[in-house]
């Protein structure tokens, strides 16, 4: 890549590129290595909590597939336990492990929402994603305070909007933090 662009491999500065760009690769990519149903299932308890459990504000660094840029921004969870819980960790743990993969927003979003659905069978499951993506920001329209949100909604919080807007209340105040 280093000659493809016109650079010198050898020159003092880029001779341990190639090794760190491995390991940076390597480190990006993490999440393919990881089962997400595996991380919930560590930190399942049993409680009668049938209350929502949110998690917001989950710090996002993930790679988009198509330029291979960074995007970036934050990720909010709930779901609505029907006899287990999970570890809060564990959430913030699955959101990393999708985003430490060769991704697009959109099915990051779901992705995370149906492992948490799969895994503990909640009355229903909630994502938000908003981010920032550099592909649209260095290159291309170059439109540097376009952000992208998007929402994967499962079982009640897709069926009863009161459910729904209960999760969009609690995650509004930080809905347009990282400007």
């Amino acid at each position: 890549m280093l000659i493809k662009i016109g650079e010198d491999p050898d020159r003092e500065g880029l001779r341990q590129t190639p090794e760190r760009f491995r390991k940076s690769i390597g480190d990006l990519t993490s999440g393919y290595s990881q089962d997400p149903r595996e991380v919930l299932q560590r930190a399942i308890f049993h409680e009668q909590y049938d209350e929502m459990v949110t998690v917001k504000d989950i710090d996002i660094f993930s790679l988009c597939e198509h330029h291979l840029l960074p995007f970036f921004g934050k990720c909010h969870v709930a779901y609505m336990p029907r006899k287990n819980i999970v570890g809060l960790s564990k959430i913030a743990r699955v959101v990393e492990l999708y985003a430490r993969r060769l991704q697009v927003q959109e099915r990051l979003t779901q992705e995370i929402a149906t492992a948490i659905m799969d895994t503990l069978r909640p009355h229903g499951v909630a994502v938000v994603i908003e981010a920032f993506h550099l592909c649209m920001m260095m290159r291309g329209v170059e439109k540097q305070n376009s952000k992208a949100v998007t929402s994967a909604m499962l079982g009640v919080f897709r069926t009863r909007e009161s459910t729904r807007m209960e999760f969009l209340e609690l995650i509004k105040p930080t809905l347009n933090i990282l400007r």
